[in-house]
């Protein structure tokens, strides 16, 4: 199950109390104050890891603590610190405040780490406290609280290319087709429910991440089908891949099909309609007439986008989209 929203709560570790002691040793009735400083709280650290690609299991647990750091102790013994919480999150993990929807930290590598919770500090023991006009303080700091807060974590996908389109295009038709992914496939809309990811090889020294995301459709940025769930995963790549059914039996014309996504992309975030995208129309094998693909190349480089043909189900066209997806991510300029 593809989880990619989470709500959680986390406390870091109290400070321990500072101790009120007094040395007591033979031949020295009267010592002096000799109460130790408490520990530490341990702090609630997030780490990225590679081996976790949902937020699956915040499902199941909401809620994580710190350990406490421990008391001081006579003889000026220091309570020892707690340990610090780590809990490890997927790559791509924006971490955001729940109360006021400020961003903490976007975990974008492996291994790298957030503290989202800082543990408290420990009181001071009373001999800290013992001065020349004071010099037997019956008094100790209180240690403090930890950091406890409410966080929502967002998984946002990274992928090389974003494969986008109405539902029905053929995403999962050609992710499958192109990468070793196997997602579910059907002629019927919203055959795909959460995002696969695959990985295109090149050839031995070149190799892609493609996402296929789920069908987007009119009014999707405003929550309407599913698309809202997903439209995030496509601001992390790098390239848009926009799938178009040509087919006889197609629903929608090609160029109202691009427009309506490219409005969504708009809607949701005008910096998405500023990655390149290359346009790519699909099921030509039931396409009686091919001409029609002239006119549909003449209007879409007449705009600025790169056109091929393609049909997914055959392999027609799909050496020439390597090559072309190759020389866009790595030729040099």
């Amino acid at each position: 199950m593809f989880v990619d929203v989470a709500k959680i709560y986390v406390k870091a570790g109290d400070g321990g109390d500072g101790a009120v002691a007094f040395l007591r040793e033979k031949y020295r009735p009267f010592g002096g104050p000799a109460g130790g400083d408490g520990g530490k709280g341990g702090d609630v650290i997030l780490v990225a890891t590679s081996r976790k690609h949902t937020l699956l299991d915040f499902e199941y647990r909401t809620k994580f603590r710190a350990q406490n750091g421990q008391h001081g102790k006579g003889k000026n013994q220091v309570g020892k610190d707690g340990e610090d919480l780590i809990i490890e999150v997927p790559v791509g993990t924006v971490v955001k405040d729940a109360l006021t929807g400020e961003v903490l930290c976007d975990l974008v590598e492996e291994g790298q780490s957030c503290v989202v919770a800082r543990g408290g500090k420990g009181g001071r023991g009373n001999a800290r406290f013992a001065s020349p006009t004071n010099q037997a303080p019956r008094y100790a700091e209180k240690g403090q609280k930890g950091e406890e807060r409410w966080l929502i974590l967002e998984l946002k996908l990274i992928a090389d290319v974003g494969i986008i389109g109405l539902p029905n295009a053929g995403k999962s038709t050609l992710i499958s087709k192109l990468t070793k992914a196997r997602p579910k496939i059907a002629d019927y809309p919203f055959t795909t429910l959460s995002p696969v990811l695959g990985v295109l090889e090149l050839d031995e020294e070149h190799r892609l991440v493609l996402a296929d995301i789920p069908g987007l459709i009119e009014g999707a940025s405003k929550g309407k089908g599913l698309g809202l769930e997903f439209l995030r995963h496509i601001e992390r790549t790098k390239l848009l891949l926009h799938l178009l059914d040509v087919s006889d039996g197609r629903e929608k014309d090609p160029i109202e099909a691009f427009n309506v996504v490219n409005a969504e992309l708009r809607e949701y975030s005008p910096q998405l309609l500023e990655k390149p995208q290359i346009v790519v129309a699909n099921k030509i094998d039931a396409l009686s007439a091919r001409e029609y693909l002239k006119e549909l190349e003449k209007y879409f480089t007449e705009g600025g986008y790169q056109f091929l043909a393609i049909s997914a189900l055959t392999g027609e066209g799909l050496d020439q989209l390597k090559k072309t997806l190759f020389v866009k991510m790595f030729a040099k300029v």
